[in-house]
């Protein structure tokens, strides 16, 4: 199954509601407009996202002088598609070693992110090593573990309780002593209103910087798409922290909306990288932003 199969079952909760809608379509037809943007706001896509793009397609259903609900549909899929270009989709790993720094709040399904990244890469013919910095959340060590184990890579960690950014740093010497390519650095499930742990998020990231000042880092945010806005309050506080590269956006399997990846991009000017799309080593997707608003209005 493809990605615009699997997000449209994954968004079918949001997709039934916005696809009906444009049956209604005739023309100037205000209520339309009103629905659509309560739609989208319903979506969790924000306010500011749904006025503009309904603005937008005003504008071009009038200098277009679109009619049929399917020209409208698709002028939509090409507004909201464009909203989504906010910077690169693909990860930037061509250095030696390259390092992806994982955050977010717990229970988003960032261990899990991580592993299926892992698999992705040792399948891809890499040499990846993964550090264990979330030294916080009791077994959060041994379930990485399990992740390196099925992924067939290293893993560096230290005992529960110890000093995350001493992890960091380990992994750091490791990759470079075994020649790993990718580094890919598990934190804890930070909580966003708790400072300290915000500030040791940024001391890992002063430690990479200073430890690979070449390197590519990517900081990967994790978000659960079905938090809604809750993930867009929670990704401003980590960009406080650490500078987020993308986002990557869990649990789009049946009850999530969808819309926070519009809100992310409008707000922050942050691309979505992957989506999660279930709980299979093969269910982490490259984002394809076309198919993406396809699947939410199909």
């Amino acid at each position: 199954m493809g990605f615009f199969d699997k997000i449209k079952q994954g968004l079918e909760k949001t997709r039934r509601q916005m696809g009906g809608l444009f049956a209604e379509f005739s023309g100037e037809n205000e209520e339309f407009y009103d629905e659509l943007e309560e739609a989208l706001i319903i979506a969790d896509a924000g306010a500011a996202t749904a006025e503009k793009a309904v603005g937008r397609l005003r504008e071009k259903v009038r200098s277009e002088s679109l009619r049929g609900q399917d020209e409208v549909r698709a002028a939509l899929v090409d507004i909201l598609a464009e909203a989504l270009e906010v910077g690169s989709f693909e990860l930037r790993l061509e250095t030696k070693p390259s390092v992806i720094l994982m955050v977010g709040v717990n229970g988003v399904g960032k261990t899990t992110t991580i592993g299926k990244l892992a698999a992705k890469y040792s399948a891809e013919g890499k040499k990846v090593l993964l550090a264990a910095a979330d030294t916080f959340r009791a077994a959060a060590a041994e379930q990485l573990t399990v992740w390196a184990e099925r992924a067939g890579c290293g893993i560096v960690k230290h005992g529960e309780g110890s000093d995350p950014a001493s992890v960091v740093f380990d992994g750091i010497a490791a990759a470079k002593a075994r020649g790993a390519e990718v580094l890919i650095i598990d934190t804890a499930g930070r909580l966003h209103n708790k400072a300290n742990l915000m500030n040791e998020l940024s001391k890992m990231r002063r430690i990479i910087s200073r430890e690979l000042p070449e390197a590519d880092i990517e900081t990967l945010m994790v978000v659960d798409a079905t938090t809604g806005q809750n993930g867009l309050i929670q990704a401003k506080q980590f960009a406080e922290a650490a500078d987020i590269t993308g986002i990557v956006l869990t649990k789009l399997d049946g009850t999530a909306k969808g819309g926070i990846v519009f809100a992310i991009a409008e707000e922050m000017g942050l691309p979505v990288k992957f989506v999660g799309v279930g709980e299979g080593v093969d269910d982490l997707m490259a984002f394809e932003p076309k198919s993406f608003a396809e699947a939410l209005l199909s």
